[in-house]
């Protein structure tokens, strides 16, 4: 069902300018872009290269110490990002204004500070507005602020540290049966919603990718028309499909956008905020710890398969 990924040895074929010249094409051609021989001639060097660089970041990052790791992956998922939005606008970087990150953070932490309280907030130019509204169509994020916990929540494979720490469950499996997925019934509940309604809901949010077969929660989930939006997350530890089970106004959110600033943050902290990084990783004082020595050793995986997932839908 889901994209047939084997790390790295899934890039293995663009590692070949000739190649990634007739993929850059393609995409400029099904995008009405003009003369798409020509920008993807001049595209195929710059594309190869972001993701090249990407690959040695991560490998660089698999190897080094906790204290290197948020910011060797940071750089490594934006150059990834990079030939993501080469795909889709062959003229990047067009201006200055969209080499910025795109977010900020606090500069000094507060006394008593806590990572899961800590925030991020859009701004409205750079990368992040930038691979949002190309990338996924998300417009007008300026200004919204978003904390660490509410993007902890969106990680599947956090699910698990979420029940031993906060005794809740963030996502729920979707059942495997026969080849279709169902909805559990549970999700219900958690929704507040008739199965009818429910069934609504999920068509609606994810533009298409589902259909719902007439009777049950059976549905079938057509991954060609994949765009990152959609409530439908992957786990990749479980290789199982999940549903969150809180509905707010981050249902939506891209998985790869989460990666994004979650790494933002810990790379800002691990550059500028050395003492409470050193206590933090040296100490173990609190809950941080366990979830962001987590989330690196989840992202060094997972960022490169949700590009790998974009590139090939």
């Amino acid at each position: 069902m889901t994209v047939d990924y084997k790390g790295w040895k899934s890039y293995a074929s663009f590692f070949s300018a000739e190649h990634c010249q007739l993929y850059l094409k393609n995409h400029y051609i099904k995008r009405n872009i003009e003369n798409p021989e020509q920008k993807s001639y001049e595209n195929c060097y710059a594309f190869l290269y972001y993701l090249e660089h990407g690959q040695i970041y991560y490998q660089q990052a698999e190897n080094s110490p906790l204290i290197l790791k948020p910011i060797l992956l940071f750089y490594g998922l934006v150059h990834l990002i990079k030939a993501c939005i080469l795909t889709v606008d062959p003229a990047y970087p067009e201006t200055t204004s969209v080499l910025a990150h795109g977010v900020s953070t606090r500069k000094r932490k507060k006394q008593n500070y806590q990572f899961f309280q800590d925030e991020v907030k859009f701004q409205k130019n750079g990368l992040f507005p930038f691979m949002s509204e190309k990338m996924f169509h998300m417009k007008q994020l300026e200004g919204d602020k978003i904390t660490m916990e509410e993007l902890l929540e969106l990680i599947p494979e956090l699910d698990d540290l979420f029940m031993v720490h906060e005794s809740k469950s963030t996502f729920t499996p979707i059942n495997n049966q026969h080849g279709q997925l169902a909805v559990p019934e549970k999700v219900l509940d958690h929704y507040h919603m008739t199965e009818e309604r429910l069934k609504d809901f999920l068509s609606t949010k994810s533009g298409n990718q589902i259909e719902f077969l007439s009777e049950g929660l059976s549905f079938q989930y057509d991954k060609k028309k994949f765009s990152g939006i959609s409530p439908i997350k992957y786990n990749l530890e479980c290789s199982a499909y999940v549903l969150p089970l809180k509905k707010e106004n981050l249902f939506l959110f891209p998985e790869l956008i989460v990666h994004y600033l979650l790494l933002y943050n810990l790379s800002m902290i691990a550059r500028y905020e050395t003492e409470w990084w050193s206590e933090i990783t040296k100490m173990m004082p609190n809950r941080d710890y366990p979830y962001i020595k987590t989330f690196l050793e989840i992202t060094l995986k997972k960022g490169p398969f949700l590009v790998y997932e974009y590139l090939m839908s």
